[in-house]
């Protein structure tokens, strides 16, 4: 199955698409600038575990009855631009406190917790339709047809989870090493009304995007 596999055009394609800024860094910067580099690890894992969803209902050609179906793919849609939106709100409710509040004062019960990154992560991948799209049209052009499609896309998804874990655990170690600088009231007050505008904009793009 591999003998014939094309790594250097795979390998560059998935390599740019990781590094090009969108949803996942924002998300993955943003918890490690909150709660240090594991809150960003787990927001990656839970981002990259979504991948092998991605793959796998491309290569049982679910996404193609997705896809084929405007009503069916509006409201997956939707579902997606909503729950980014509600991101969105979040960061910018917490860019709304008092600039006199300390980081420290502003941790409560509700703050994020390693679960809630990690559910934020595969949450925000999963409800976005648009890796599925970006799966059903570049992974079969490296598939053999005399092989299986779930096996091939699953091991294909498994390099990009590789090349995801790597690049956005290298952003949020460097996010901590700021982390006493990006703690600062005003600066994390910035930060996350930011971030909350971007999110918001990512969601509002998705949910006026066609395809």
């Amino acid at each position: 199955m591999l003998e014939h596999f094309q790594w250097l055009p795979f390998l560059a394609a998935i390599t740019v698409l990781t590094m090009s800024p969108g949803v996942d860094t924002i998300l993955v910067m943003r918890n490690a600038a909150s709660g240090g580099w594991r809150l960003g690890f787990l927001t990656s894992l839970g981002i990259c575990m979504g991948l092998f969803a991605h793959a796998t209902v491309s290569a049982l050609g679910l996404s193609v009855i997705l896809l084929g179906s405007a009503g069916l793919f509006t409201a997956f849609k939707l579902v997606g631009a909503a729950y980014l939106v509600y991101l969105g709100v979040q960061a910018i409710r917490s860019a709304m406190k008092p600039v006199g509040m300390t980081f420290k004062d502003a941790k409560n019960p509700k703050s994020l917790t390693a679960w809630g990154s990690f559910r934020q992560g595969i949450l925000s991948n999963v409800l976005n339709p648009k890796p599925i799209i970006f799966y059903m049209a570049f992974l079969p052009q490296f598939i053999d047809p005399s092989h299986s499609a779930l096996a091939q896309s699953l091991f294909m998804a498994s390099l990009h989870f590789i090349i995801a874990m790597v690049w956005q655990t290298f952003l949020a170690l460097m996010v901590h090493k700021a982390r006493v600088w990006l703690a600062r009231p005003k600066v994390a007050l910035v930060l996350d009304g930011l971030t909350g505008v971007l999110l918001l904009g990512f969601g509002v793009k998705l949910a006026l995007s066609q395809r």
